[in-house]
């Protein structure tokens, strides 16, 4: 076990050195069931001579442990710092989750780049997984993507409010009443129906706000790192990190 109360990872899991591992999910956004699974991201560093060369190494790992309750999904370096500038509020979460598995002091970088490469464009990664979730939960029923619907749109009102990407259920402000019942019932298990209620109303108002925060943000309209994840990025690549990080 590490200081996270999590399990360790095996050490055959990746060839490669990795940048950061941090629990995502459920976990992360503060509805874990008893058996949720456990959902770990991160970023791995390929070497220079599986970059530049004919031959290149995965881009993207995946692993999943023999009982299927853990799995564990990690993208090179250059591969994560493109998503990062593309407004993609999963890889940012990644980043950012307070719950950590593994760190380097390259993790802490990226970290501390982090602010200058939010926008308030990242509104529509929110809107956008929003309406997918919305969907699921009108096909199936079920609280999960229900939950997953109000968290995102919380999430992204949050943002686009304060600059900061914040992901826990509990601690976001501004969500409905009923939602700590809701919350109840997912941790009880993770396959479960909604309650019978007509929630569409809350969803819609909670869209509309994302829209109106996206539209009066102060977040700039393009990240503002200077080059700096450019800089990152070549500078540990051409460090020849094959065996291990600073």
């Amino acid at each position: 076990m590490n200081p996270t109360g999590m399990p360790d990872l095996p050490e055959d899991v990746c060839p490669y050195p990795r940048v950061f591992v941090t629990v995502s999910g459920a976990h992360l956004y503060g509805f874990p069931s008893v058996d949720s699974d456990l959902d770990l991201r991160g970023v791995h560093v390929l070497p220079a001579e599986e970059v530049v060369g004919l031959v290149h190494g995965p881009e993207t790992l995946t692993w999943m442990s023999e009982d299927r309750q853990t799995d564990l999904v990690t993208h090179d370096l250059l591969k994560f710092c493109v998503l990062l500038r593309k407004r993609n509020g999963y890889v940012l979460e990644q980043l950012l989750s307070p719950l950590v598995l593994e760190t380097t002091p390259v993790h802490e970088e990226l970290a501390a780049l982090a602010p200058g490469l939010i926008t308030r464009h990242h509104a529509h990664h929110y809107l956008g997984f929003a309406r997918t979730q919305w969907r699921l939960y009108g096909k199936t029923g079920e609280l999960k993507p229900l939950l997953y619907t109000f968290r995102v749109l919380l999430t992204g009102i949050h943002l686009m409010r304060t600059g900061e990407v914040l992901c826990d259920l509990n601690v976001l402000e501004g969500g409905p009443a009923y939602l700590p019942e809701l919350i109840a019932l997912k941790r009880a298990a993770e396959h479960v129906a909604a309650p019978d209620r007509d929630f569409a109303p809350d969803v819609e108002a909670l869209t509309a706000r994302l829209e109106e925060g996206r539209d009066s943000s102060s977040l700039p309209e393009h990240p503002e790192d200077g080059g700096a994840l450019h800089d990152l990025v070549v500078r540990i690549r051409l460090r020849g990190m094959a065996s291990r990080l600073p």
